[in-house]
């Protein structure tokens, strides 16, 4: 027997979180350095965290080919929306603030495998993704901009659904961005719909599942209503892995369930299918 063995068991002093990243799933203790040079990909179980927009836009556009579009575009707070816990332009203000983004989505166009493409990419950490009408505007621009100027629209979604802050005109958003994409096909121009974790609400209800190719992570989250809310109502036990990306691809909804290391170079396959070559 080898004289040193890892513990099974959890340390009983856990490492300093500035070094170290727990993986939600295992609870494995991850370099930092390691767990962000692996695409928030856990070394150990293969678990798939969350990126933000601009690591999964590094990850997927050519070095140096992404401009930012639309940036000018941002929320509306034509309520004067206020709730229990504060101001809705008080909780926003301070998100953009933090995050350096003022929008729950970034959009641009860029190359993939030497490709022209329109490229747009939600960040859950913005108010959870929502889908505001600066996020559906921004969409719809990138569909005009993509017809204008030949390009696939590659979308990658990461939201809990509509932002109720916004009221019904972020319900509009819904529609607005169906349409939207629905001119872009009747163009000609391929859509690619990549859902990560999670993809639910008004996002799923929408553009997000309106891909010629819709495609996902492995064990992402996808669906419209919590299990919770569904179990209550139809007072019915759910699967285990119902809303899994898994399931989702047994029962159809999906296309693929593509590994993050293998995304960008699935994606200009694809591409290629539908006749584009750079």
């Amino acid at each position: 027997m080898a004289w040193f063995k890892k513990s099974e068991t959890a340390a009983k002093i856990p490492p300093t979180k500035a070094l170290w990243q727990v993986c939600p799933r295992c609870k494995s203790y991850i370099a930092k350095d390691e767990w962000k040079a692996n695409n928030a990909i856990c070394p150990v179980c293969n678990y798939h965290g969350r990126l933000g927009a601009r690591a999964r836009i590094a990850q997927l556009a050519d070095e140096g080919t992404f401009t930012e579009v639309f940036r000018e575009v941002s929320y509306s707070d034509h309520l004067d929306f206020h709730d229990a816990t504060g101001a809705y332009k008080t909780k926003i203000d301070a998100t953009i603030a933090k995050s350096g983004e003022n929008e729950s989505v970034v959009v641009g166009t860029a190359k993939m495998g030497g490709i022209p493409v329109m490229l747009g990419v939600m960040d859950f950490a913005f108010m959870g993704g929502s889908l505001g009408t600066g996020t559906g505007e921004r969409i719809a621009r990138a569909c005009e901009q993509a017809i204008a100027e030949r390009r696939p629209l590659i979308l990658c979604s990461a939201s809990g659904g509509a932002r109720m802050h916004e009221g019904i005109l972020s319900l509009m958003q819904m529609a607005k961005t169906s349409a939207a994409v629905g001119r872009l096909k009747e163009s000609g121009l391929p859509y690619i719909s990549v859902l990560t974790d999670p993809t639910t609400g008004g996002v799923s209800a929408s553009y997000a599942m309106l891909g010629d190719i819709n495609i996902t992570e492995p064990k992402a989250l996808i669906g419209f209503a919590g299990r919770r809310v569904i179990e209550n109502t139809i007072h019915q036990k759910l699967p285990p892995d119902f809303q899994s990306a898994e399931y989702l691809l047994a029962h159809g909804f999906i296309d693929k369930i593509v590994e993050r290391k293998d995304l960008k170079a699935f994606i200009v396959k694809m591409l290629g299918y539908f006749g584009f070559a750079a």
